[in-house]
């Protein structure tokens, strides 16, 4: 049985996503193939740090830094590591 081809991933270039496209640029100076995944992995963790922090949000009932009643209470923080094909 021959393999099948999948479908070539086209992506539809909107203006939208060419001004994103130009800030990232100015924002991180980007020259080399090396910059494209440093600026990645730069919005890859902050992309996942504010998503952890509206987990936990939504989680403990309040927004960070707001006094609140409930025994549930933020901690702090810790360092983590995530690993994911940028790097970690």
């Amino acid at each position: 049985m021959a393999r099948q081809k999948k479908p070539a991933h086209r992506v539809q270039m909107t203006e939208g996503k060419r001004n994103i496209i130009h800030q990232l640029l100015e924002e991180y100076n980007i020259q080399t193939a090396e910059d494209i995944q440093d600026a990645l992995k730069d919005l890859l963790g902050g992309t996942i740090k504010e998503m952890m922090e509206a987990e936990m949000d939504d989680h403990l009932g309040y927004e960070k830094s707001e006094r609140s009643d409930n025994d549930d209470y933020r901690n702090g923080y810790k360092r983590k590591r995530v690993n994911s094909s940028y790097g970690d």
